[in-house]
Parts: C-alpha cells; structure tokens; sequence
C-alpha cells in the first residue's frame, strides 16, 4: 500500500513538476533567465518538488476555504431573518449532498491514473483504493479547520463541528457505493466529469433548495440537520464496506479513462475539448455574408459557431431571469423581507463583479477563436500586421460584447426592479448605475479576455495552453473578483468608479493590442 502510495505521488508530482517548470519558461522576464536544458537543471527540479509538495498540502485547505467562506457562510449571512446555526447547517447539508455525486473522487478521469493503470499496467484495485483513502483523509483534514472556524462562528456545538467532517466523508463514501451498485446493475460507469442532464437538473433543484427557502425565512429545522448529518456517518461505514469489497476497479476505470487511452504523452483536454466543439459547427454550406475583409470572416465564423457561442449564454440568461423573478415573488410572498433586501441592492453591488467573472464567457469564446479560425490564419504575414490585428479585435470585441451583454442586462434590469420592489432609493440615479454599471463589468471582462488573448496568446498549434503568463493573469483577475465580493459600497460610488475604470480599460487595451499584439499574437512552439 505504502508502495503503490509512492507511486502515485511521484507521477503526480513528476508532472505536475514539468508542467511547473514549462509554466516558468513562458515568463517573459524568466525565458531569457532560464537555462535552455531547464528540465536538467537540479536546482530548479528541487524548486519545483518544493512548490509540488506545498500545493498538494495548501490545496487540501484552500478549496475548503473558499468553499466555505462563500458558498456556506458568505451567503448564509445574507439571510438575516433565521437563526444562523440553523442557515449554516441547512446550507451545508444541501451543497454535502451536492458535492457527494458531483466531487466523488473516486470516478474522476485524470492523467496520473491513466499513466499508472493503462500505460504501467499497476493493479487497478490497490491504486483505486490507496488514492481514494488519501482523497477521504484530505477532505477529513481539509474541512476540520473550517467547521470549526465558521461552525463555532455561526454557534454549531463544539463536538459537532468535529464530526462534521466525518459526515461529509460520509456522505461521499455512500454515493461512492451507490455508483458501484449501480454499475454492477447496469453496467455503465459514471463520470463525475460528464453529468447527464438529469443530474445537472437534480443538482440545480438542491442548489435552489440550499438558497431560495433561507431568503424567505424557511430551512431544514436545526435538530434534524444535525441528524441528517449524524445518519451519514453509518451511511459511509456501509459505503466503506462497498468500495472495499468490490472487485472490478479495472474495468470500471478502463471504461472511465476510455477517452484518454487513445491519447499519447502529448495530448491534452483541450484536444478533447476541441474535438467536441467541432460537433457543434454548422456545416450547413448555404451560410454566407454580404459583408467584406474581417466583417465577412467574423460573420461567417458567429454563424457557424452559434451553437458554440450563444447556447450557453441564453441558458445563462434565463436562470438569472428565473432567479429575479423568485427574489420578486418572495418579496410579494414575503414583504417584511423587503428592508433586508433592499439593504442589499444598495450596498452589495462590488459582490456582483465576481457574479459577472463568473458568467462571462471570454475563455470560451477566444478559445473557440483559435481552435477554429486563428490557429490556421496565424501562418500568414498579413494576419499580423498592426492595423489588421486592431481592427479585427474591435470586431471581435463587439461580437463577444454582445454575447456577455444579455446576461448582464438581465442581472441589471432585474436588480433595479428587485430595488424599486423593495422600496427604491431616494436617488432615482442610481437605477440608471446599477444598470450601466452592470453592462461595464460584462464589459470590462470582454475586454480583458480579448485583450489578453491578444497579448500572450496561450495556445500552441495543437491547442494546447502553454503560456504561464497567461495563467498568471487569470488567476491575478480570479483573486481581484474575489476581494471584491468583501467590499460593502454604495451604489453611486461603486458604479461610477466600474464606468471610469471600464472606459480607461477600454483605451489602454486598444493601445497595448495595437502596439505590442504584432509580437505577440502567434502560434506558440
């Protein structure tokens, strides 16, 4: 076990160590630093198991961190008119139950198991269950800390929040087994990274049992939270006996990993992303354009890709329409609700710059552009050239502007209505803001993605990210949102600092695609 233990960790760190060191290659300030022989190099191999071993130990508590300090605790204090145990708990139980099938663990396709089972021919069964065990032991480990934390914070009982962790292993440990018998039924295996809608649709219900009923005053009393989560403990002891006991882990992942087994070294997710997006274009021949130079190409390519590009943002587009009108039907349902309520829309608007990060669609829509148009007309001289590369970045900007638009001007129309229902505001300017400050954040995001698309574009000719700079910016902009979800400003000031921002964003990005995206924007090795 301690054997087979070591072996999975040195394939994950073996990996995860080139991909570090590549990652650090991309930098520009680091390229001409860095050593061409980088991967012999034992200093920085010894940098990267360092880094390695600390994000093994850091992503153990990090998610856990997040998850409970935003989807737990950061919205359960929003709901002001229940007992906070009672939130906590209700919140808690529902996203566990949630969590149990969508985040197994165990039916995830990843690569090291790939390596380990397909190409190094381990036993299927002993590494299944060693890594599986390490997986329950770093989500006990992981969460203890933050039940604590938040649960003493919201006044769970000591000795609960030290079981709540359990419970949740629990719970994952059950589904687990559910899964299993399930397959020695039927015969299919299950991927918790290919849902079926069914699924989908069941954990949309519970994510809108977790977070509708609260904001009316309703939840899962607090005693019979607490036993739900006691009666899961005895749950996962009978799940534990499953996954023990059943035999058939190599066929079982053989079927998970069927969509890497074909694959060489080289291949990656997004070549299997790519793959499926071809299934979406239209190849209907009678799509054309009246239009001429980059407006004839960028129409054909929004005609052929719609499926691509704007199914998303439609579904998108009618759950927040769904969600603004339960928000007003609770406040008609509930109208003592409507000072809290209002309380929010005035103050909370700097929470909805990570909602907008969340929605947009940027990354979709320029990775759809390389894999299908860019990663061809980038052989060309002339597709380079400054006056081109602008124009048809403000052409594409516009397209992509439209796409994340709709969403946001659901979500702006839909707050202004919220506030005119919970009392308005005695400044009739700011529905006007709280619009156009909406629209600005959706803005700001086209641009940013589009921008720096343009300026480190991240994929190789086989549609591969390597650029760790670009990353860098991703996650820079991830953490930005995140701040600003803690901020509690008025709707004035914060909409009129997002307009300025989002104007002067616009001028700079314009600048830096004209002057320096001749440089960058090219196929990378």
């Amino acid at each position: 076990m301690n054997k087979t233990l070591q072996i999975s960790f040195s394939l994950k760190n073996t990996y995860r160590v080139n991909g570090i060191l590549f990652s650090l290659k991309q930098i520009p300030f680091l390229k001409r630093l860095l050593p061409v022989t980088l991967y012999k190099v034992k200093g920085l191999k010894s940098f990267a198991n360092v880094l390695s071993v600390l994000w093994e130990i850091v992503s153990a508590f990090l998610g856990k961190y997040l998850y409970f300090v935003t989807m737990v605790s950061g919205i359960g204090s929003l709901f002001k008119e229940l007992p906070q145990t009672t939130v906590f708990l209700h919140i808690l139980l529902l996203l566990t139950v949630v969590g149990s099938f969508a985040n197994t663990h165990l039916f995830n396709p990843t690569k090291d198991k790939y390596y380990a089972m397909i190409l190094m021919r381990m036993d299927a069964r002993e590494y299944t269950l060693v890594n599986y065990c390490f997986s329950m032991l770093k989500v006990v480990v992981g969460s203890l800390p933050f039940t604590i934390l938040f649960g003493r914070n919201r006044g769970v009982p000591w000795w609960f929040c030290l079981l709540l962790p359990f419970c949740i292993a629990g719970l994952k440990l059950f589904a687990a087994a559910v899964t299993l018998w399930d397959y020695e039924q039927r015969g299919f295996g299950y991927n918790e990274n290919k849902l079926s809608k069914y699924m989908w649709g069941g954990i949309a219900l519970l994510l809108a049992v977790a977070y509708v009923p609260p904001a009316f005053g309703l939840a899962v009393p607090e005693i019979v939270s607490m036993l739900l989560f006691l009666v899961c403990i005895p749950l996962g002891a009978i799940g534990l006996i499953k996954v023990l006991t059943f035999r058939d882990y190599y066929a079982i992942n053989k079927e998970l990993l069927a969509g890497l087994t074909h694959q060489t070294d080289s291949t990656t997710l997004t070549q299997l992303a790519k793959q499926v997006n071809e299934k979406k274009i239209s190849t209907d021949t009678s799509i054309t354009s009246d239009r001429k130079g980059f407006e004839y190409l960028n129409e054909l390519f929004i005609k052929r890709h719609q499926k691509i590009l704007w199914n998303a943002t439609k579904r998108i587009s009618y759950v927040c329409a769904f969600l603004v009108a339960a928000v007003l039907a609770g406040i008609y349902l509930l109208p003592e609700a409507k000072s809290a309520v209002n309380k929010i829309v005035l103050t909370w608007l700097p929470y909805f710059a990570f909602i907008m990060y969340a929605l947009n669609r940027g990354t979709n829509f320029t990775q759809a552009l390389f894999m299908n148009c860019d990663h061809s007309l980038l052989t060309y001289s002339f597709y380079k050239q400054p006056s081109f590369i602008l124009r048809l970045f403000q052409i594409r900007l516009r397209e992509i502007m439209k796409i994340n638009a709709v969403p946001a001007l659901v979500i702006g129309v839909g707050l202004a209505l919220i506030l005119l229902a919970t009392g308005g505001t005695d400044n009739p300017l700011n529905y006007v803001v709280l619009i156009v400050s909406i629209l600005c954040m959706s803005l700001f995001f086209s641009i940013h993605y589009l921008t720096i698309y343009y300026l480190f574009q991240p994929y190789n000719a086989g549609t591969e990210l390597k650029s760790g700079t670009y990353q860098i910016v991703l996650t820079i902009t991830y953490a930005v949102c995140f701040a600003l979800m803690q901020l509690r400003m008025p709707i004035m000031i914060f909409g009129v600092m997002t307009i300025g921002f989002c104007v002067l964003y616009s001028i700079a990005a314009s600048i830096l695609v004209y002057r320096l995206a001749p440089k960058t924007f090219r196929l990378r090795s």
